[in-house]
């Protein structure tokens, strides 16, 4: 899915498996950009969980969930979509969970407060069956393990699972942590920790591992910043952090120690324009996938020895940075 202004345009990556009871054909196309939308004003987070997408209209408020094996299917129709509007709009998201329940964002264009977890049904015939406010500036979403699904706050976190809402607090007054990265392989999620409430720009040493088997939370320091695109898991659900050194970390999730760093990038130092590129990791399998804007190179560290494996260089400038298998 990408966002363009006025619409969830569908992005057709090109590569994909046919399965055959015991083995499957793969295939490969152009990537294109197709012509498939759902209209949204100021399209905001798509997130998929629990085999379903969710896709969150920051001006509208509208939800619009579906499964996204439907988009594979011929003439570009769209699959059919279960429509649910939030009470007020704003900058917020919203999390399919097991069971046909909804995990949304509360909130209006003043702020953002917390969570609400709403029952199975269609459309605005949901119940709210939960809800936790101890979130001011909500932001962010991750799942991990197999049942647990956080969203970010500025004084902590809050864990959803076995139907009950718990709150992580940071141990600052103001403790961000907006943007985070989950491990089906791993209890603890992995984010960002700011704690400069009115800085233009913070460059942030620490990274935050809240374990939501325990709820608890550790800091790390790494010894250098790191952008909110500098956030990856690996196979095993280690915990992966690139540095504005240029090395990528490899964090145990469970103990908080460096196990490894990997130079891959020359020094860099993040803009204060956070649309404007800047070195970016993403993790498929046991490769991460690192892109350096100023050379136009993108790099493959294998995880597994723990070095760059390959690199190559790119046409134009990349700055954000996904994939898929086939």
């Amino acid at each position: 899915m990408v966002s363009t202004g006025s619409a969830f345009r569908v992005f057709d990556p090109g590569v994909w498996t046919e399965r055959h009871g015991d083995h499957g054909h793969s295939h490969a196309a152009p990537p294109a950009l197709t012509d498939t939308a759902f209209e949204a004003i100021k399209p905001g987070h798509a997130v998929f969980h629990a085999g379903r997408t969710a896709l969150f209209s920051d001006g509208s408020g509208k939800v619009e969930i579906f499964d996204p094996a439907g988009l594979a299917e011929e003439g570009g129709d769209l699959p059919g979509t279960d429509v649910y509007t939030t009470p007020e709009a704003h900058h917020g998201v919203a999390v399919p969970l097991k069971d046909g329940k909804l995990l949304v964002t509360p909130g209006d264009n003043e702020a953002r407060r917390g969570v609400a977890v709403l029952s199975a049904g269609a459309g605005q015939d949901r119940t709210e069956l939960v809800r936790n406010e101890d979130c001011p500036g909500v932001h962010g979403e991750a799942s991990a393990g197999q049942d647990a699904v956080v969203v970010g706050c500025e004084n902590g976190m809050l864990i959803y699972r076995d139907g009950r809402i718990s709150k992580v607090a940071s141990p600052d007054t103001y403790g961000r942590m907006g943007n985070q990265a989950g491990s089906p392989e791993s209890p603890v999620v992995l984010g960002d920790y700011k704690v400069e409430r009115e800085a233009e720009l913070e460059r942030p040493t620490r990274v935050s591992l809240v374990n939501t088997d325990t709820a608890t939370l550790r800091l790390v320091e790494l010894g250098t910043s790191y952008s909110f695109r500098s956030l990856g898991r690996g196979p095993e659900g280690e915990a992966l952090v690139l540095g504005t050194d240029g090395a990528l970390r490899i964090i145990d999730p469970l103990t908080g120690s460096i196990m490894s760093t990997v130079p891959v990038v020359e020094a860099w130092e993040e803009s204060e324009a956070w649309q404007d590129p800047r070195p970016t990791l993403f993790v498929q399998g046991s490769t991460a996938y690192v892109t350096e804007p100023a050379r136009r190179v993108i790099h493959a560290v294998d995880l597994a020895s723990g070095g760059v494996s390959k690199s190559a260089e790119l046409p134009h400038v990349p700055n954000e940075l996904t994939g898929v298998a086939g």
